[in-house]
């Protein structure tokens, strides 16, 4: 069954007005009271884990026990599928021997062999059915032949990362966290072992590239599939995951798709999924209104995870950071920001923190992210865009006035005048009143790459909504602001030791100011666009020669440099990093006379 068979029967015809639309599909929250719309950030509703996850997060508190912290990753542990049913598997484990209460070891790895399948071994390998060697016209404006014969090697990753969930997670879904996706998918590598979210945009992007324009599909079918189950599209797609999303991209799939294959048939199908998310993320918890000092009230978005307990995949980690804070309320409290701030995308970052050497200070519900209403905004332009394209002039003309609404908002809370940057605002702390009023003390003066994200929707308007000048006072601040780097863009100035913080740069950091700066309408920006681009692809490129593999972050203080911290060991594979590289060799070519090498 399609998507768009599954969710239309529910609509009383198809033209999916918005109005009609938001009483017909509310939130699918267990439980929200009208206080914590208002801005609280410890009030909301939490998700149940399953009895599955529960159980596993059982098992790895007492593997840490058993192994110790070296080369521990929790993750492995929820991501086990069963062999035999629960029930039987949680009694053998309560029978195992226990020394001083802990498991000996060769007794806790007997048991996950007799119990378990291979982690991983719940997604089937399935050769992408688009995929040849060298597709027909292929990347034309790399001349270079060093860079073009390591192009098309990142173009046949797209096989090695091809799967699909096997059977048995279909027929037994209760032995799995890995959830039962209809259609194929490509992963992003190694330890990420399931469809991520804001991942998919990026690997869609790359996807075009290489012409595997049904591949593209699949990936927005799964993750409309997601909608439509949950009410929103999870950060990843296991059972641990519902509890919060990830930056809203999925219209930004949709466009890319249209804008390749004028299928208007698969924007039919999608745009019910879109409406649907749009609303998980303006209404209830994620809303926020604030007053700004001309006396007008906007409406304003921010991240919320429906959690407080320790995140799954991480919770001896979480546990252990909780482990100072004196009560449980305010481990609930600092529970509930991890999984918020897991929702970003950004995790973790100084840029959540109020003392960036102390994760338990994070407050991301406090916050309002400059990128994520930027996303929200490229959502409202792409869903006025697809409804005009279907005869639907009504959502239409709501989507396209809600985006001006929108760009009024981020121009009156975000904008700083002074640093030409839009910066986060943030709530002041224990505020529950339902309108909040602006107050400039309260912008985040520190500088991020995301202060710098909204030039990206300069690609996707009508001639650059702003004006020429705005655009040059915004390049001037880029070029100071100390984020451009010898191999890239990086993500703060502040080492603190975060994996989304200095030094490291992300593959979709880099390719949305890349992208802003190119479309922006300034030459300037162009030269300095292609210039940030040349530096990324070299620092890949390099990397890629030394280590074999293509990686989820690179450290862009110098060329050819892997990037570290954070809560995991660096990763490869890599899905966004793949397809960032290959659209910017798509967008800027390679000349024959230029040096692929580390300068």
């Amino acid at each position: 069954m399609t998507v768009a068979k599954h969710i239309l029967p529910k609509m009383p015809s198809y033209r999916p007005n918005f109005h009609t639309f938001l009483l017909l599909f509310p939130l699918l929250f267990m439980s929200i009271s009208a206080s914590s719309a208002g801005g609280c950030c410890d009030g909301g509703p939490a998700e149940h884990s399953t009895p599955l996850v529960s159980f596993l997060q059982r098992i790895q508190t007492a593997a840490l026990k058993t192994l110790g912290p070296k080369s521990f990753d929790p993750k492995f542990y929820v991501d086990l599928p069963l062999t035999r049913d629960l029930e039987i598997t949680e009694a053998a484990f309560a029978d195992l021997p226990r020394v001083h209460g802990v498991i000996p070891k060769h007794h806790l790895e007997r048991f996950i062999d007799s119990y378990f399948g291979d982690v991983g071994g719940d997604l089937v390998y399935v050769e992408p059915k688009e995929f040849v060697p060298e597709p027909e016209g292929f990347l034309p404006e790399v001349k270079n032949s060093k860079v073009r014969v390591w192009a098309l090697e990142i173009h046949s990753l797209w096989k090695n990362l091809s799967r699909r969930v096997s059977d048995d997670v279909k027929n037994r879904p209760e032995r799995h966290t890995l959830l039962p996706l209809p259609e194929p998918m490509i992963i992003p590598g190694s330890r990420f072992r399931e469809v991520y979210y804001w991942d998919s945009y990026w690997i869609i992007r790359g996807l075009l590239v290489s012409k595997m324009y049904d591949a593209a599909k699949e990936i927005v079918n799964n993750l409309a599939w997601l909608v439509d189950t949950y009410g929103h599209v999870l950060n990843g797609a296991r059972a641990y995951y519902v509890n919060r999303s990830q930056p809203p991209l999925l219209s930004s799939m949709v466009m890319e798709i249209y804008s390749r294959t004028g299928d208007l048939t698969f924007v039919r199908k999608s745009l019910p999924s879109l409406l649907k998310e749009y609303s998980f993320w303006n209404t209830e918890i994620h809303k926020v209104i604030i007053r700004d000092l001309q006396g007008h009230e906007h409406s304003l978005s921010r991240y919320f995870a429906m959690w407080n307990t320790p995140r799954p995949e991480s919770a001896t980690i979480d546990e252990k950071s909780a482990s100072k804070l004196p009560s449980a309320s305010d481990k609930e409290h600092f529970y509930r920001q991890a999984a918020s701030t897991a929702e970003t995308g950004w995790d973790f970052s100084s840029r959540w923190m109020r003392n960036s050497s102390d994760i338990t200070t994070l407050s991301t519900t406090l916050i309002i992210p400059v990128d994520l209403n930027a996303y929200l905004y490229k959502a409202e332009l792409d869903i006025a865009f697809f409804a005009k394209e279907i005869g639907d002039d009504q959502t239409s003309e709501s989507f396209s006035k809600a985006s001006k609404a929108r760009q009024f908002a981020m121009r009156s809370i975000f904008w700083n005048a002074e640093m030409n940057q839009w910066l986060d605002y943030w709530l002041s702390s224990g505020d529950c009143q339902g309108v909040h009023q602006f107050e400039a003390k309260n912008q985040n003066h520190n500088i991020f790459a995301s202060n710098f994200i909204p030039m990206w929707n300069w690609r996707h308007v009508s001639g650059v909504h702003e004006n020429s000048s705005t655009v040059e006072r915004v390049l001037k601040s880029f070029q100071v602001s100390g984020l451009i780097q010898p191999a890239g863009i990086a993500t703060s100035l502040l080492n603190s030791g975060q994996q989304w913080d200095y030094p490291n740069g992300w593959a979709p950091i880099e390719h949305m100011i890349v992208e802003g700066l190119s479309n922006s309408g300034s030459r300037a920006a162009g030269k300095l666009a292609e210039d940030i681009a040349v530096r990324w692809i070299r620092t890949n490129f390099a990397t890629y020669n030394t280590t074999g593999a293509m990686h989820e972050k690179y450290g862009v203080n110098g060329c050819g440099i892997v990037g570290g911290g954070g809560e995991y060991k660096p990763q490869t594979g890599f899905g966004w990093s793949n397809g960032v590289v290959l659209a910017l060799l798509e967008e800027f070519g390679w000349p024959v006379d230029r040096e692929i090498e580390c300068n």
